[in-house]
């Protein structure tokens, strides 16, 4: 076996589509690997020194591989954004950690000196894939042993039994959603968002029966779909629990369905060398964990823990948090569980106003947190969330 050091995975790039709702949304007849593509020329323009025949390979997160984003989206997204035709691709699907867990395999892959220059990403529509796949089936040994039963629990119904266990109350979870509103529209006012969002041009077509030509209207997209400003705790508490009887979890404090990709570039310091590139940030580490199925949105206070282990840090090194509010139950769980500190967790609003486009949302929030670190002049950030079938999973980023 060789004793090579490892050697350092450098962001260079990082950029994605606004984030649309589903299934209703402005990105509803939006094809997914159209906003992969997009977000591709997006990372590669933030790039212009890079000569993009170095690059190996690209991998792509997405939590349901099928329909529109499948025949692996990634190779095709990576020709459809004009890479050449070495540029190789791969779909993960890791559900909800997919696009972070693409990062992961991207940095590694540059870490052990097996490729210099990867893409890594994620994207999902929510709108024209729906939930579970068009053809959802489960095994029947999952019924086998009750351990396992948690695997066909619904997500909402996982989140129902975390605000149980960690006595989470509605009140505390509408309260948690309001406040990712806030933030979020704040953010979107302030212009924080502009770093990492490559606006997107919709063109929409439409017949003209006077004159029976197809029209076209064309606009441009800017700004996440999601936030609201006129939600409060009092319209929250209008809406009824939808996964279980006497429940607390409600469409107002669970992440949105939605549509959007993101996009990095990561090289090795021999490409920086090279091309005379700057690196945003540092792939630090990564980690995975599991949980039980039924509560599995605690999953990131077990990821979380490794994730800095592997790093060398402490809980109080972390500037910047973004943990996935798959649900504001979970979110709150972990937030209690590990102490985290509220203020460093999703400054800018996080699924609940922003949307969670699944298998994207990790290169999303990575890109939120490269952006954001720079922005703000902090160091180290991490993007972490709960994945189905009782995962967490995390990733440090460093600013440079």
């Amino acid at each position: 076996m060789s004793n090579k050091q490892l050697q350092d995975a450098y962001i260079v790039a990082a950029s994605r589509t606004p984030i649309g709702k589903a299934p209703r949304g402005v990105f509803r007849n939006t094809r997914p690997d159209e906003l992969l593509t997009h977000a591709i020329k997006a990372a590669v323009a933030q790039v212009p020194g890079l000569d993009t025949s170095v690059i190996e390979d690209a991998i792509v997160g997405c939590a349901i591989p099928e329909a529109e984003q499948g025949l692996n989206v990634a190779r095709i997204g990576a020709l459809l954004s004009g890479l050449p035709n070495s540029v190789g691709g791969v779909t993960v699907n890791r559900f909800c950690a997919s696009g972070v867990t693409a990062l992961a395999m991207a940095a590694d892959r540059i870490r052990v000196g097996e490729a210099d220059a990867m893409i890594a990403g994620g994207c999902e529509s929510m709108s024209m894939v729906p939930m579970m796949g068009n053809k959802p089936s489960l095994s029947p040994h999952i019924f086998d042993r009750d351990e396992n039963v948690g695997i066909a629990y619904g997500m909402g119904l996982t989140a129902e039994k975390v605000a149980e266990r960690w006595k989470v109350s509605r009140e505390a979870q509408d309260a948690f959603a309001v406040e990712s509103h806030r933030r979020a529209l704040a953010a979107q006012q302030a212009g924080e968002f502009a770093d990492e969002i490559a606006v997107y041009t919709l063109a929409e077509r439409f017949p003209d029966l006077a004159t029976g030509e197809i029209k076209v209207n064309s606009r441009e997209i800017a700004l996440d779909e999601g936030p609201r400003a006129d939600t409060t705790m009092d319209g929250l508490a209008k809406l009824r629990a939808v996964f279980a009887n006497r429940g607390s979890v409600t469409a107002g404090n669970s992440s949105q369905t939605s549509d959007g990709a993101g996009a990095l570039i990561v090289v090795s310091e021999k490409i920086l060398k090279q091309f005379n590139l700057t690196p945003l940030a540092r792939f630090a580490s990564f980690a995975v964990r599991g949980v039980p199925p039924e509560i599995m949105g605690i999953g990131p206070k077990e990821a979380i823990p490794a994730a800095l282990k592997a790093a060398g840090l402490k809980q109080d090194d972390l500037d910047w948090i973004e943990l996935n509010e798959a649900f504001a139950a979970q979110s709150l769980a972990v937030i209690q569980d590990l102490g985290l500190d509220t203020s460093k967790v999703n400054p800018m609003g996080g699924a609940i106003a922003l949307g969670h486009p699944l298998g994207a949302t990790g290169a999303i929030r990575a890109a939120t947190v490269v952006h954001g670190l720079r922005r703000r002049n902090l160091k180290y950030g991490m993007v972490t969330m709960c994945v189905g079938t009782g995962m967490g999973a995390a990733g440090i980023i460093e600013r440079l």
